[in-house]
């Protein structure tokens, strides 16, 4: 083997914009296509946005314009504008900005200096244009390299601010596409933070009146045990209600960023409330009675914060501000004070909390003996899970690459066939294997008992590590991979209807999808194509006519594992399963796995009848 040199050559220094190019998930996190919430494209606008936002929170511009039409973002503000002649060094150069002065941004989303610049640098075209005292400066950036670097002129007509458009990189985002949804959830989250602020969504105005109750309310899915409680101090708002679901729902923010990962606020917070519950009824009640089926938002502001990850979904501060009240501190004085006083007030809401502590209280004793014999025989099973491949990485490895996290996958498929061409094709690093032995049980009005009763059920639960929350998920995405037939389908609405009925917060937080997988292979000798609709299947037989060889997918065991590897793989196409507030989960759940009714048998009439339609009309197409 030839000795590898080492010297001065070795050594490289990268410019700023080249870093962040090779290194793109240490700033963004993971890059994606625009199928989940968190992939990059969205944390581009994020970065953009933020320094908006912080011009709002220091009583510059109530007003912002975004705009995202296929690949192209433009964000308007109408703040104090970047000063001109920093202008592109604020978008070119690391560690350049106003937020390094605490004095300036006391309590600034962005304090790290790079957002917009990564921005930049991930950016086919980049282009900022900045309003101030009447003059106008503007540049042009490609990929990061400054194309057009036009004067200061004087701007006519003009409100002080800074608009920014820019196209995301295609050769890093393949196939991106921007989700209105998410785009939209991501704004209503800057309005439930900063009342007073007006978002307009391609020309839609997005505002709250109400803060984290509004928040409350969006999220819900079904009725709350009891109004609101929406409590407000300096630095802090809450808002707390409870529902008929398992779990518990936490949505919480740091100046104004949604740390979905929670962090050292979130466990000040979810510690604090259930002491504070406790002292105020005088009962030793256990901290997961009293927070089962709670729904709750936390917003508080902190000085010079600290997050665990560039993209800062996970607060790590344990003070409010440098040398002064610890993080637990501060929230638990908040609640000991304006909780307790609420609940002496609204004795109404006391009394249904603690009917629902009672019966949180009755299930878990209910559940202890037949818990204990389950995790006695999960744990038997981990040693020789059949059921389990495993990956080496896990999302609750603190120590493990964050990118790395991001992109763990478990893949729930029917059958040792499906299994065996997943398992032989995964990403042993970060992509694991978890085998049903057949159609799992309807859960569907069934308790939290049959978790523990089903060995199956049982032994998911535990592979996930989401007994006790979805803080210690193992895997960051659980991917539900079936054949596309009608066993198929009903395995994936079984399995739905599982985490929907014991771990909504699995499906809230973003975390489960269903896995496409190609219906056909069409081909001739020189052109592959797979197909994942009748649609896709008509245009590449028209492309690779005359007489392609046509392969109908029936189950995934038919796709060989080297196929399979390109399905699950850099384009591996991922569906989220989404429940928005129009899905009452009660309703939502009845109307599709509860006793056969009227209205659903003529919901399915009704939609076969379509599906027929659309057949006929595609075999006319191929004749």
């Amino acid at each position: 083997m030839a000795e590898v040199t080492y010297n001065e050559d070795s050594i490289r220094s990268l410019d700023w914009k080249e870093h962040i190019r090779l290194r793109p998930g240490m700033y963004i996190g993971k890059m994606g296509d625009g199928k989940d919430a968190d992939d990059g494209i969205y944390i581009l606008l994020k970065e953009v946005l933020d320094n908006s936002i912080d011009e709002f929170v220091m009583g510059f511009g109530k007003k912002i314009e975004v705009n995202v039409k296929d690949h192209e973002v433009t964000v308007r503000d109408y703040g104090r504008g970047i000063p001109l002649n920093k202008v592109i060094d604020c978008v070119s150069k690391i560690n350049t900005g106003a937020k390094y002065d605490s004095k300036a941004f006391k309590k600034s989303v962005g304090l790290n200096g790079v957002g917009t610049k990564a921005v930049n640098a991930l950016s086919d075209h980049f282009e900022i244009t900045c309003y101030r005292e009447d003059k106008v400066k503007k540049a042009v950036f490609e990929k990061g390299e400054l194309l057009q670097d036009e004067p200061v002129v004087a701007a006519e007509n003009q409100r002080s601010g800074t608009f920014v458009r820019f196209i995301p990189d295609g050769s890093l985002f393949k196939n991106f596409n921007y989700r209105e949804q998410y785009v939209r959830e991501m704004l209503m989250n800057y309005c439930y933070l900063n009342r007073g602020l007006s978002i307009w969504f391609n020309g839609e105005r997005l505002h709250s009146e109400n803060g984290l109750r509004d928040l409350l309310e969006e999220k819900l899915t079904g009725e709350p045990l009891y109004p609101i409680i929406h409590l407000e101090g300096d630095d802090i708002e809450v808002a707390i209600t409870h529902g008929n679901h398992y779990g518990e729902e936490y949505h919480s923010f740091v100046n104004g960023q949604h740390t979905t990962q929670g962090g050292t606020h979130q466990a000040a917070f979810r510690e604090a409330f259930a002491r504070v519950v406790k002292e105020h009824f005088g009962k030793n009640y256990e901290a997961v009675d009293i927070r089962t089926s709670i729904v709750a938002a936390v917003a508080v502001k902190v000085t010079e914060p600290v997050f665990e990850s560039q993209t800062k979904t996970k607060l790590g501060s344990q003070e409010v501000e440098p040398g002064g009240k610890s993080m637990r501190a501060f929230i638990s004085d908040f609640l000991k004070s304006e909780l307790d006083n609420f609940l002496h007030r609204n004795t109404n809401v006391a009394e249904i909390l603690e009917k629902k502590i009672k019966a949180s209280e009755k299930e878990r004793k209910e559940l202890s003996g037949i818990r204990k014999l389950a995790r006695d025989r999960a744990k038997k099973a981990n040693l020789h899970n059949k059921k389990l491949r495993d990956c080496k990485i896990h999302l609750n490895d603190p120590k493990a690459d964050e990118e790395l996290r991001n992109n763990t996958t478990i893949f729930i498929t029917e059958g040792d066939s499906a299994s065996g061409s997943i398992t032989k094709s995964r990403d042993v690093k970060t992509q694991a294997v978890f085998s049903l032995k057949g159609k799992p049980l309807n859960s569907y009005g069934l308790t939290k008992k049959v978790v523990y009763e089903n060995e199956e059920f049982n032994l998911i639960q535990a592979a996930l590590n989401i007994e006790d929350g979805i803080e210690g998920l193992r895997y960051n995405r659980i991917v539900i991979a079936t054949d596309a037939d009608v066993d198929g389908m009903h395995i994936r609405l079984l399995l739905m209807t599982f985490f929907l009925q014991f771990f909504p917060e699995v499906v809230k937080a973003g975390h489960l999808y269903i896995l496409q997988t190609p219906l056909f292979r069409v081909r001739n000798k020189k052109v592959t194509r797979y197909c994942y609709t009748d649609e896709e299947r008509v245009n590449a037989i028209e492309e690779l006519k005359p007489k392609p060889e046509i392969t109908r997918f029936k189950g995934l065991g038919e796709i060989s594992p080297d196929e399979f590897k390109g399905f699950i793989g850099e384009d591996m196409r991922l569906e989220p399963v989404n429940l928005s507030k129009e899905h009452a989960l009660k309703d939502l759940l009845s109307f599709y796995m509860g006793k056969n009714t009227p209205e659903r048998q003529e919901f399915i009439i009704e939609n076969l009848r379509v599906e027929l339609d659309t057949e006929e009309e595609l075999k006319k197409d191929i004749a």
